[in-house]
């Protein structure tokens, strides 16, 4: 048995990000305990639980719409819902490359669920912002068994309608999650001279035709005119190169930092 001393301290680790793995070494309690005082919200851990918008008897849309767009395009792309327990988790996948990515998307999550704690968890090349709520389910219907590029992959009327509000939004969400912005060159002869010209564009990438195709329909409705090509990896690739799309883009969604 543990006092409620230890239990605190020991999901207070937990709550900070280290895994069930570390905090058991630092402690000596063993994992399966550690995952029990989770799964039945022990009373070190226990709060007042959020309302939610979807699942009250009258749904409505999420408290901040542009928030919830921009966590939506991010989940899609590098995003997945795990249960734990008597809950689920929300885990949104940010390279370590671009620490204003983490933080943007931490400050989405905390605007779509502000009850909620987020977390920050450290691994190799990467940190996974998590936070963990009983509606993801209610908040991202996408969710389901397999790889998303392995099932049907559809907006409800209720989520378009806000995309349609917050289109670029979602254009930024999946940019950041599964797409870049880079600078391509080329060379021309001027004059007897070859001169090399240099010129940005964008890249989004994903195996889910559904993705790709709500990402290039969303693109359509913004007026910015895309490309597609096939990769060798068996993911398409779709490219924002003429001057004005990339403007728009720039405008609205910018590079990665």
């Amino acid at each position: 048995m543990y006092d409620l001393h230890t239990r605190r301290r020991a999901l207070a680790l937990v709550a900070q990000g280290h895994s069930l793995n570390s905090v058991s070494k630092q402690t000596g309690i063993s994992r399966w305990c550690l995952r029990a005082w989770q799964q039945r919200l022990h009373p070190a851990q226990r709060r007042s639980t959020a309302p939610c918008e979807r699942c009250s008897s009258l749904p409505q849309p999420p408290a901040d719409p542009a928030a919830y767009t921009y966590l939506l395009g991010l989940y899609l792309g590098d995003g997945c819902i795990s249960a734990v327990g008597r809950t689920h988790s929300l885990r949104i996948a940010c390279a370590d490359a671009w620490p204003g990515l983490i933080g943007a998307c931490e400050r989405a999550m905390r605007l779509v669920r502000p009850q909620n704690k987020v977390f920050r968890v450290q691994r190799p090349g990467c940190t996974y912002v998590t936070a963990f709520s009983n509606h993801w389910l209610c908040l991202f219907p996408q969710h389901g068994p397999g790889r998303k590029h392995q099932r049907r992959i559809a907006l409800t009327p209720w989520q378009q309608e806000i995309v349609e509000v917050h289109p670029w939004e979602l254009v930024r969400g999946l940019v950041h999650s599964d797409g870049c912005r880079i600078t391509n060159w080329a060379t021309r002869m001027v004059g007897g001279q070859r001169k090399r010209y240099e010129y940005p564009r964008y890249f989004f990438a994903n195996k889910s035709e559904d993705i790709l195709n709500l990402y290039c329909r969303t693109l359509d409705a913004l007026g910015v005119q895309w490309k597609a090509a096939r990769q060798s990896n068996r993911a398409h690739n779709i490219s924002v190169a003429r001057r004005a799309s990339v403007a728009l883009m720039d405008a609205h969604v910018g590079p990665k930092w």
